[in-house]
C-alpha cells in the first residue's frame, strides 16, 4: 500500500465487492473474471459479471445454481479503495447467460444488470397530476413516483415546471420521468444512492477529484486525447409556426444559456466570421413553448460539445469512482485546454489485470481554471 503524503489517500489496488439483496457474496469473488459497468448521464447504468462455473462431484455447478443469482435480484457493485468503499453501480439482475463450451473450464455465467430504473418500468401508469384547486410541480411529482420504489430525490435536484395542472402520464413510470426531464431540458440520471433531476452541473461546486496527467507520482491517467469541434452552430434560429390563421410565423435566434466551463468560451462568435447558425422548424399544431424549449435544448446541448475528450484512468491511482453528470478538473494539458470538464459517460472495467475508467469528457471553453475548481487535496498533490 502507498500513502500519498499530501491528500492522506492510501493506494492500495482497487477491490471490488459484491452484494445480493444487501448481503455481500465473497463467496463470488474467485469466479469474477471480469465486470463492466456503463455509466452515462443520458441512458440507463449497465453492469455485465462474469463469473467461471465449476461442476462439483455430485454434478452441482457452483454459480449458476445459486439461488440467489437470478432475474430481478438487487444488486450492489463497490469498489473499495484503501478503507474507503464507494458505491459504483445499484439495480437489479435482468438476464442470466450460462455458457457451457466445449472445454469445461471455460464455462462461464454471465450476468447482464441495469440500474434502479429498470424497477419503474415494470407497469403502466395512467392518470392525471395536478388539479386546479392543487397545482403541482415537476420535483412533486418525481418525489411522490420514486417514494413508491423506496428511493430518494437528490437534494440538488430542481423543481422543473411549476402549477401544472392535469398533467396526463399514459406510460411507464420510467418514460414518464424521462419525457419530464425532457420537456424541462433536465438531466435524469439513477446514481447509487440518489436520483438526480435537474440541469447540467457545470459550476466547480461538488468537483471530483483531479485527473492528473504527467503529474510525476500524482499522475491517474494512463492517456488522454482532446479535440475541438470549430463547426459547432453558435446559435439556433427557430421558425415558429402561427398558433391561429390570423397569426404571423415569427422567427427566434436562439444562443446557449450554459456558463461558460473555462476564461474563454470556445464557439466562434469573436473570430470576426459571419455566425454560424443552424435551424429548426416547428410544424402546425407544435405548441411554442415546446418547440423553443427543444431548441434550447439543442443548442446547449451543441454548446457543450465543443471540447470533446476521451481518456483511461488507472482506478487505484485515481482513488474514486468517477461519475456522470458533475464537473471534474483536469490538469497537465497546459494552459488552454485544462481546465474544469463536463463528464458525460464512464466505462469501468475491472478484472485481474485492474480496476480502470475509461471516459468522456466535454466542455464549452479553453483556459486553465483548475486552481479554482479542483479540491484542494488534488491541487497539492498534482505539484509534484
Amino acid at each position: 500500500m502507498v500513502l500519498d503524503l499530501l491528500s492522506g489517500e492510501q493506494r492500495a489496488p482497487a477491490e471490488c465487492r459484491i452484494y445480493l439483496h444487501d448481503q455481500e457474496v465473497p463467496e463470488y469473488y474467485p469466479f469474477l473474471r471480469e465486470l463492466e459497468v456503463d455509466t452515462s448521464r443520458e441512458e440507463a447504468w449497465t453492469a455485465t459479471l462474469r463469473l467461471a462455473t465449476v461442476r462439483d462431484e455430485l454434478g452441482s455447478w457452483g454459480i449458476q445454481d445459486d439461488a440467489l443469482l437470478r432475474p430481478w435480484a438487487e444488486i450492489t457493485l463497490a469498489i473499495v479503495f484503501g478503507d474507503d468503499e464507494e458505491r459504483l453501480f445499484k439495480g437489479y439482475i435482468r438476464e442470466v447467460n450460462a455458457d457451457f463450451p466445449e472445454s469445461a473450464g471455460e464455462a462461464e455465467v454471465v450476468v447482464e444488470c441495469q440500474d434502479q430504473s429498470l424497477r419503474l418500468d415494470r407497469t403502466h401508469q395512467r392518470e392525471p397530476w395536478g388539479d386546479e384547486e392543487a397545482p403541482v410541480s415537476d420535483r412533486v411529482i418525481i418525489e411522490e413516483i420514486l417514494s413508491h420504489y423506496g428511493l430518494a430525490l437528490s437534494p440538488d435536484s430542481k423543481s422543473g415546471q411549476q402549477g401544472l395542472v392535469e398533467l396526463p402520464q399514459d406510460s411507464s413510470d420510467i418514460q414518464f420521468l424521462r419525457k419530464r426531464a425532457e420537456e424541462n431540458n433536465y438531466e435524469l440520471i439513477f446514481y447509487p444512492d440518489e436520483v438526480y433531476f435537474g440541469p447540467y452541473r457545470l459550476d466547480g461546486a461538488g468537483a471530483q477529484a483531479t485527473i492528473q496527467v504527467y503529474a510525476g507520482q500524482a499522475t491517474n491517467c494512463l492517456r488522454l486525447n482532446v479535440s475541438a469541434d470549430g463547426h459547432l452552430p453558435d446559435l439556433l434560429q427557430v421558425e415558429v409556426p402561427a398558433e391561429r390563421e390570423d397569426d404571423d410565423s415569427r422567427t427566434l435566434q436562439m444562443f446557449s444559456t450554459l456558463p461558460p466551463m473555462g476564461p474563454e468560451r470556445a464557439d466562434s462568435r469573436g473570430g470576426g466570421l459571419e455566425p454560424n447558425v443552424d435551424t429548426l422548424s416547428g410544424e402546425g399544431g407544435d405548441a411554442a413553448e415546446q418547440l423553443e424549449a427543444r431548441a434550447q435544448a439543442r443548442i446547449n446541448e451543441y454548446d457543450l460539445h465543443r471540447l470533446q475528450a476521451d481518456g483511461e484512468l488507472d482506478g487505484s491511482l485515481y482513488g474514486h469512482v468517477l461519475r456522470p453528470g458533475r464537473p471534474v478538473p483536469v490538469d497537465g494539458l497546459g494552459e488552454r485546454l485544462s481546465g474544469l470538464y463536463y463528464v458525460d459517460r464512464v466505462a469501468h472495467h475491472f478484472s485481474p489485470d485492474g480496476y480502470f475508467q475509461r471516459f468522456q469528457l466535454l466542455r464549452n471553453a479553453y483556459g486553465d481554471n483548475v486552481e479554482t475548481a479542483a479540491p484542494v487535496a488534488s491541487r497539492l498533490a498534482g505539484v509534484l
